[in-house]
């Protein structure tokens, strides 16, 4: 397949999302954004992959929005058997459920547009914080924040505030000595685990500009030297 081809193949998905986001199908443009970039990051397209990002991160806060308006969190304990019916909201996901079922509630609801926010929370540690954690299949994200109020009733504040705090959580655990590229492919991991996150979004976006820059001042023709004496 030839890099045009690939490149065209991309611009299709940019297209599509860009329509998609004009017609508020928020999970068309996702899916066609993500599509995109997945396909910008095997080409190192990182010039595209800053462009696909604005319409990715504008989808998904569209979502979240969705998922927040409805105002409730529903707390799960306990995931039954069979498939179950989702329904749009918040979700806190508790003790005995882990990391993955938090993500497993997420994807179905993904893949059945229900728009939806889930959160994972452990249980407090002897400080009396209160531990959240999302996982993918290649990084765990993890921080302690005060708990709500109320730990049967939890506000929609705190559901926020929480989502905000893990995903900075996220970015500060970056290697700040990482390269551009390397910082890429970690922001493409945790972004997996809190796709929501609007700073990971933007965190990703500079990465790919300072890697498009970096390859673009490489490609620069040699300077002729000097021969004045």
């Amino acid at each position: 397949m030839s890099i045009a081809f690939q490149a065209s193949v991309i611009e299709k998905h940019i297209e599509q999302a860009t329509a998609a986001l004009r017609s508020a199908r928020y999970f068309e443009a996702e899916g066609a954004a993500d599509k995109a970039l997945k396909l910008a990051h095997e080409q190192c397209d990182f010039q595209r992959m800053e462009r696909i990002i604005d319409h990715l991160a504008d989808a998904r806060y569209r979502r979240l929005e969705l998922a927040l308006d409805v105002g409730t969190i529903t707390i799960v304990d306990t995931l039954p058997e069979e498939e179950f019916a989702i329904e749009a909201g918040c979700y806190l996901a508790q003790p005995p459920l882990v990391g993955a079922h938090a993500r497993r509630l997420r994807l179905a609801a993904l893949e059945s547009e229900i728009p939806v926010a889930v959160l994972c929370r452990e249980p407090l540690t002897m400080l009396g914080l209160c531990p959240i954690v999302a996982i993918t299949g290649g990084a765990t994200i993890r921080t302690k924040i005060d708990p709500p109020l109320d730990p049967d009733n939890p506000d929609l504040d705190w559901f926020i505030e929480a989502l905000g705090l893990l995903g900075d959580s996220a970015i500060e655990s970056l290697d700040p000595k990482a390269s551009a590229v390397r910082r890429i492919d970690a922001l493409i991991t945790r972004l997996d685990a809190l796709p929501e996150h609007e700073g990971l979004h933007r965190c990703l976006q500079d990465a790919c500009r300072e890697a498009a820059d970096a390859r673009s001042d490489n490609d620069e023709p040699a300077a002729k030297p000097d021969n004045r004496s």
